[in-house]
């Protein structure tokens, strides 16, 4: 609706960039594991192989973690299923759920606590994607946040979370106050971080769609995603310039520089907290706080006050129905939410991003030239991203969805195949890239986009549905991606190469879904996205 269009830009913009920091935060705390890799293996994993002991001891409280984890997961699932199916049968999801993980769990306790490839690959991959627990976790509990706490003061927790998690990750022995070896405890600050990352990666796409007008309302929660892709290209650098510091020194690296990368976050951590004071909640959430008159002086700062009463007037009416069911407007749409956070994960792109530097070394790379290469990577994904900004309410959200995933099925085919036939150099740079920059002209924000269009007002918290369904299928990917890539069967078979395939065969099936079930939400405001689920 054109009348949303007015207004004071400059605001606009200004209180935007706050939010977006949020995302930045995001992209900083889940890529700054990128450069570390190799040293917290080297730290916390390969010194068990000598010391048995110790191994068993390590070993016994991951395997406690994991089923801990479980349990967090499981809860998660279970206040999910009951608010989707009421108490009584969403009760009786969740037991059948719950039996399944028991019988996991007591087969996962009853191993032997022998140091193994299999546990090493394990335990590394665990480490390096215990943030995406805690994701989970501030994904599940993001809309809870933001009807109790509000838009802003969820933002403000997570500033708090992201600053503990820097400095706990960083020194995790001495802010050990969970009693536990130095790698839970790492794991723990981790997990920390990623909860803060779980509510950003909610929060700060819903602050700006609530706050922003209908007709640049795609343009600016895409600078959301242009954020969290910023904040990893920021951190690929201090990363690379931690280890160039010291001219690549593994041995230093392993010991001390690892714990400055994670120090690092304190900084945007900081800021974030402080610039967060400054900028107001938004309508709808005051609206339904019951606070109308701050609700319309925003507005009249937003849109105009020619134009503040209408819209206000307008979220009133969206708002009368914010008690109701979520499966009010019936499971496709809260299908389609899960899906496109799925798939957003399955073809693969956190892999990437989260071990650049290790692909690369498997490419033959030193450690600061791997780092470098990363941080071409993330060039690469912040240039496509823009392009992405400009084009998603000039294209439609669909198309690029649609190319992209096609995009990236050739690209991870063309890596794989690379792997397999050992012939390693530029063209597994350039499929990397072209990987890279299909996905941030689509999956990245795009997705984002439609996440924050498509759920209707009245049950806009199932959207914490699909924020947590997205940090379940990343940490999947993360956690196995170890598990496949350095397991020695898969390597003499397919040197390295299988797990791309596996990526590029979800690009496909994420192009087959879009075309056929996402409606198209371009140029539509938010109560006309509704009316088209009340059709259904």
């Amino acid at each position: 609706m054109t009348h949303h269009n007015e207004g004071n830009r400059a605001y606009i913009m200004a209180i935007t960039l706050v939010a977006t920091l949020g995302g930045l935060l995001f992209g900083y705390d889940t890529a700054v594991i990128s450069g570390a890799v190799k040293s917290l293996q080297g730290f916390f994993i390969d010194p068990l192989a000598l010391d048995p002991h110790q191994a068993s001891k390590v070993i016994l409280q991951y395997r406690l973690s994991v089923t801990v984890v479980i349990a967090i997961i499981l809860y998660a699932a279970g206040a999910i299923l009951v608010k989707l199916y009421g108490r009584k049968k969403g009760a009786v999801i969740t037991a059948f759920l719950a039996v399944a993980a028991l019988v996991a769990v007591v087969i996962l306790l009853r191993n032997p606590l022998t140091f193994t490839e299999e546990t090493a690959n394990s335990l590394k991959g665990f480490t390096i994607s215990s943030a995406l627990v805690g994701c989970i976790i501030g994904g599940s509990i993001g809309g809870f946040v933001s009807r109790r706490m509000g838009r802003r003061q969820g933002l403000l927790l997570a500033a708090f979370l992201f600053f503990l998690s820097a400095v706990g990750s960083a020194i995790p022995e001495k802010m050990n106050v969970f009693m536990v070896q130095p790698v839970i405890s790492f794991i723990i600050y981790r997990i920390i971080g990623g909860i803060g990352v779980g509510l950003a990666s909610m929060l700060s796409p819903m602050y700006i769609a609530e706050i922003a007008p209908s007709g640049i309302r795609g343009r600016l929660v895409s600078w959301n995603q242009f954020a969290i892709i910023f904040g990893m290209l920021v951190v690929y650098f201090v990363n690379y310039y931690i280890a160039y510091t010291h001219s690549g020194d593994d041995t230093w690296l392993k010991l001390t520089g690892w714990r400055w990368m994670f120090a690092s976050e304190t900084i945007p951590a900081l800021l974030f907290f402080f610039l967060l004071f400054f900028v107001p909640e938004t309508p709808r959430y005051l609206v339904m706080a019951g606070k109308e008159q701050e609700a319309e002086k925003v507005l009249e700062k937003v849109s105009g006050k020619g134009m503040a009463a209408g819209i206000l007037a307008e979220i009133r009416d969206t708002l009368q129905e914010r008690s109701v069911p979520w499966l009010s407007f019936g499971g496709m749409v809260i299908f389609i939410g899960i899906m496109l956070s799925v798939f957003q994960q399955f073809v693969g792109i956190n892999v990437v991003l989260y071990y650049a530097p290790e692909i690369f070394r498997n490419m033959g790379s030193a450690t600061d030239t791997a780092l470098l290469q990363t941080a071409i990577v993330g060039t690469i994904n912040l240039l496509f991203t823009v392009l992405a900004i400009v084009t998603v309410d000039r294209f439609g959200r669909k198309p690029l969805q649609i190319i992209g995933a096609l995009g990236m099925a050739v690209a991870m085919f063309g890596l794989g195949m690379t792997f397999y036939l050992q012939r390693l150099g530029m063209s597994s740079l350039v499929f990397m890239l072209m990987y890279v920059a299909f996905f941030a002209m689509s999956w990245g924000p795009v997705t984002w986009v439609l996440l924050s269009e498509i759920f209707p007002n009245s049950i806009r918290g199932a959207m914490s549905i699909a924020v947590a369904a997205q940090w379940v299928a990343n940490l999947i990917i993360s956690w196995t991606f170890p598990m496949m890539n350095d397991n020695s069967t898969l390597n003499a078979m397919f040197h390295h190469g299988f797990s791309y395939w596996i990526y590029g065969v979800m690009g496909i099936l994420a192009a087959w879904f879009v075309w056929r079930l996402v409606p198209e939400t371009k140029g539509r405001s938010l109560e006309e996205i509704e009316k088209l689920w009340k059709k259904h």
